[in-house]
């Protein structure tokens, strides 16, 4: 795949599973504003046939290189950046991995059975980053197992390969100068925004604000029965201009800490 390609399924992918994320969109885009995207964010274990130097492949055969690395202690996780080398308007790529070796053996276990279980040969395929989940129905007695020791685990479990969330570069916005009004607006307009650690991530001091959406939330077929799951959400980031007056393209860990909670049970309210 090409870029154009591999960017317009992750879209395809992405919004088939969070409708709230083309409404706002279009909501934004009313006025013929240009909706430009900033990065994609993707998640996966760091086992060695689904780690980010799997993922990372058909990005970096589409002309990305790794940029900047990222740790979350609290979380477990690593990540990576990536840069388009020669479209500078191409969204960055967020790239995490849950590391497996720093969570309970019982999680270990779990993930590695849950990997052994599939046809090996799908993690071969160069379209892996597309297929969602690859192993059978799951079952909501193990994501709920997952879920108390790793929200980040328990959704992988459930959504497989695929974008976690796109994000609107708040910059190329004509009609909001702040991410503080850009957040009212949605408000106004019903959605809701992820609150934990402040509806606003990051400082101009930083160099990048975030916010984002709750997650939206969708009907899952498990083993056991249907259960609502939060899906995917939509980020918005403002960037600020560094020493050499460049906007800054790296990411703040703190403030993604806390982005990753928006697809969180526990904040939503799901019936």
């Amino acid at each position: 795949m090409n870029k154009q390609e591999l960017l317009a399924k992750l879209w395809e992918q992405y919004t088939a599973i969070t409708p709230s994320a083309e409404k706002i969109h279009s909501l934004l885009g009313k006025n013929d504003q240009t909706i430009s995207n900033d990065h994609i964010a993707i998640r996966t274990y760091n086992d060695a046939r689904v780690n980010i130097s799997v993922l990372e492949k058909p990005f970096v055969a589409a002309g990305y290189e790794a940029m900047g690395e990222y740790f979350f202690e609290a979380k477990k996780l690593y990540a990576k950046h990536y840069q388009h080398t020669i479209d500078k308007n191409a969204p960055k790529i967020f790239i995490s991995e849950l590391l497996l070796e720093k969570c309970s053996e019982n999680l270990q276990v779990i993930v590695k059975e849950i990997l052994d279980d599939c046809d090996q040969t799908v993690f071969e395929n160069p379209e892996l980053i597309i297929k969602g989940r690859v192993w059978e129905t799951p079952s909501y007695a193990i994501y709920s197992i997952l879920r108390e020791e790793s929200e980040y685990a328990g959704w992988m479990y459930v959504y497989g390969f695929r974008a976690n969330h796109f994000t609107v570069n708040v910059n190329e916005l004509t009609d909001f100068n702040t991410l503080e009004s850009l957040n009212d607006y949605l408000e106004e307009n019903g959605w809701n925004l992820n609150a934990s650690g402040g509806k606003i991530k990051g400082t101009p001091e930083q160099l990048l604000e975030q916010s984002s959406t709750l997650g939206d939330v969708q009907e899952i077929e498990f083993l056991e029965g249907k259960y609502n799951i939060p899906t995917c959400y939509y980020e918005f980031a403002l960037r600020y201009p560094d020493s050499s007056g460049e906007l800054y393209q790296g990411f703040i860990a703190a403030s993604a800490d806390k982005i990753f909670e928006s697809t969180d049970l526990k904040l939503q309210v799901v019936e």
